[in-house]
């Protein structure tokens, strides 16, 4: 089976989506199911992992929603307060859906040392109480933390969104190469091999400002910790759904197709517990 593992829908709001400035003009409308499906049947992918883009229970409902109507939305990664005191009714009611599959919190947006609050510790070991998984979404400057939330969860299955954002665009590469090898010794940790264009040049990138933070990635978690994910529609800022999928695909064709199958694929569905894996 192959999988985008990580992509958005929205029906724009500019009152709510006010991450989305006016630079980010091309995204600045709605994306929906019937925009997806046919890109991924364009490259021969089966289906696709909805994660949130909004922090709000409306946002967990509208991506199930779309789910129970699209089958080849296999998964959803929603929104959870997991600070709530209302967390396990929450989760008992979401988790009917079987199609609900893991929770994100935009981390990338807190204040030094959210991660390592109490009680959203507590929330994130209380998912997997209930079978889900969580997706880290950091940048780099947050690793040192990252590291230090992930050594709280020894045995949560969680996975990192976008490599953990490096700067690609600076060529920055140490300061995260550093954390993320510590990171990939915590063999509980998954990493999606998405979000790279947007962290570098969007009207000026090429194909080799990415081999070094691929060729990382590829060493230290191996195929069988990674995953493709486009980031569809926010990579549309700096490229085509296509353009996304041979960027990668070129990269790992000389691994065997075994390999390319955890990368494409087989990581997402094991990850994720995704039906017919």
């Amino acid at each position: 089976m192959r999988l985008d593992a990580h992509q958005h829908f929205w029906q724009f709001d500019p009152l709510r989506d006010t991450w989305i400035t006016e630079e980010m003009a091309v995204i600045q409308r709605d994306f929906l199911p019937e925009d997806l499906q046919p890109l991924l049947e364009d490259k021969g992918i089966d289906g696709c992992v909805a994660v949130q883009a909004d922090q709000s229970l409306a946002e967990t409902d509208f991506l199930l929603s779309l789910a129970n109507k699209h089958d080849f939305i296999r998964g959803v990664v929603g929104w959870l307060d997991l600070r709530s005191d209302q967390l396990s009714a929450d989760l008992e009611r979401y988790t009917e859906q079987v199609v609900f599959k893991g929770v994100r919190h935009i981390l990338q947006a807190e204040p030094d040392d959210f991660m390592m609050d109490p009680a959203f510790m507590a929330g994130v070991k209380k998912l997997a109480d209930f079978g889900l998984t969580y997706d880290v979404l950091v940048h780099q400057g947050q690793l040192e933390e990252t590291l230090q939330f992930i050594d709280q969860l020894p045995e949560m299955p969680l996975v990192i969104d976008h490599i953990a954002k490096p700067q690609i665009k600076e060529a920055s590469f140490d300061h995260w190469a550093k954390y993320m090898k510590a990171i990939a010794e915590r063999k509980h940790v998954t990493v999606k091999v998405s979000g790279l264009v947007t962290e570098a040049d969007w009207k000026n990138w090429k194909r080799e400002d990415f081999t070094p933070y691929i060729d990382f990635c590829l060493e230290h978690f191996g195929p069988e910790r990674l995953m493709y994910g486009s980031d569809w529609p926010v990579c549309l800022l700096a490229g085509s759904y296509s353009g996304i999928y041979d960027l990668l695909q070129s990269h790992i064709s000389q691994l065997s197709d075994t390999e390319q199958g955890h990368i494409m694929g087989g990581t997402a569905a094991k990850f994720y517990s995704l039906p017919q894996y």
